[in-house]
Parts: C-alpha cells; structure tokens; sequence
C-alpha cells in the first residue's frame, strides 16, 4: 500500500514500487522526493514511513527490509542507501541468494531534524538521533547520539542551537 499526503510533491521521474507482501510506503506532508529516487520493498515486511516536510534527493535508494522511519524536517542529500536487511550467509551448501535474510537488527530509524550528507549508507539497526548531522559518505549502522556530528569517526557534539 502506498499512501502520499496530497502536500507531497513526488517527482514523475521517481520510482515508488507498491509490495507484493503488505509493506506500507508513507510519505507525509510536504516532503518532497526527487528524480531517480527508489523505495522497493525487498528483504521483509518492514514500511517505509516518511515523515513531514522531509526532502529527498536524487539518486537515493530505499528497501523496506526491516522497516524504515523516517521522522520530520529530515534533509537526505543525494545517493544514500537505506538498506534495512542482511542476506543469510552462513550455509556453504547453498548460493547466498537462496538462504534468504538474517533476523532483524531493529530496522532504520531517523529521528527528527536530522542533515545526511551525500553518498551516506545505512545498514539494519542504524538510529540517528535528534538533530544529527552525518558526514557525506559515512557508513552507518548503530546508534548516533542526538545533536553530533557522525563521519565515520566517534561524533562530536554539536553547539548550542539559537
């Protein structure tokens, strides 16, 4: 099920495949979504619910896997992955491709007021916090604490904001 709030503006160039398994793709009021943007439920059941005024630019990429939250006033710059799932690797008898996904880490979860820089990758289990900001081409796939700065390095807190 795909539900958009009549605000959002979705580019005609983006590309929102509905589930074939009962995943919901949310999007809130007043977001906006780029060209060549991608939601594909693949590797679960999770929803992707997007939250209010949240921007999204080109070339990002979202799977439903374990399920994707994304809170409001959220800026994504362009060519991040959202990837909420681990394929099963494990079996040496078999192709990875057959041996389905690992147990869920908690999905991905993005709070509110958070920056993601270009070129960012979320794995399963990732939580960014309030007010984070996250370096272009970060990696991620834990807990960021709210209000810091997160490159790839241990975060740095953030001033106080006015």
């Amino acid at each position: 099920m795909i539900q958009i709030d009549s605000t959002a503006r979705i580019s005609e160039l983006a590309d929102i495949e509905d589930s074939v398994r009962g995943s919901r793709i949310i999007v809130g009021a007043g977001s906006t979504i780029d060209s060549f943007v991608k939601i594909k439920p693949a590797g679960g059941v999770g929803d992707v619910c997007i939250g209010n005024n949240v921007a999204i630019n080109s070339g990002c990429v979202f799977y439903t896997g374990h399920g994707i939250l994304i809170g409001d006033n959220v800026a994504i710059a362009a060519n991040c992955t959202f990837a909420p799932a681990n394929h099963a690797y494990h079996d040496r008898s078999r192709l990875i491709r057959e041996q389905g996904f690992l147990p869920s880490r908690g999905g991905i979860v993005v709070e509110d007021d958070v920056w993601i820089g270009a070129n960012c990758v979320f794995l399963d289990g990732a939580i960014l916090r309030k007010g984070c900001v996250i370096g272009a081409g970060s990696v991620v796939r834990g807990e960021i604490p709210a209000y810091t700065v997160w490159a790839g390095q241990p975060p740095r807190q953030l001033g106080t904001r006015t």
